[in-house]
């Protein structure tokens, strides 16, 4: 992985991310709707901003989305 990766696509083809994500039981489709219910919530409180992943992170194991 490098710097350059701008897009959660990109970051989901990145063969390394992929190695993790397998270890961890995480599947691309649950990380792509964890994302969409963050993006969603930004913008019904008008912050076009994602948050930290750590905050990110705090969420995850209520969506079951952790291992």
């Amino acid at each position: 992985m490098n710097d350059s990766i701008n897009t959660l696509d990109e970051l989901l083809s990145d063969p390394m991310v992929l190695l993790v994500m397998e270890r961890d039981r995480v599947q691309p489709a649950e990380l792509r709707i964890l994302f969409e219910k963050v993006r969603q919530r930004a913008r019904l409180i008008n912050d076009p901003h994602v948050p930290a992943a750590h905050l990110v992170a705090k969420t995850c194991p209520q969506h079951w989305l952790c291992g």
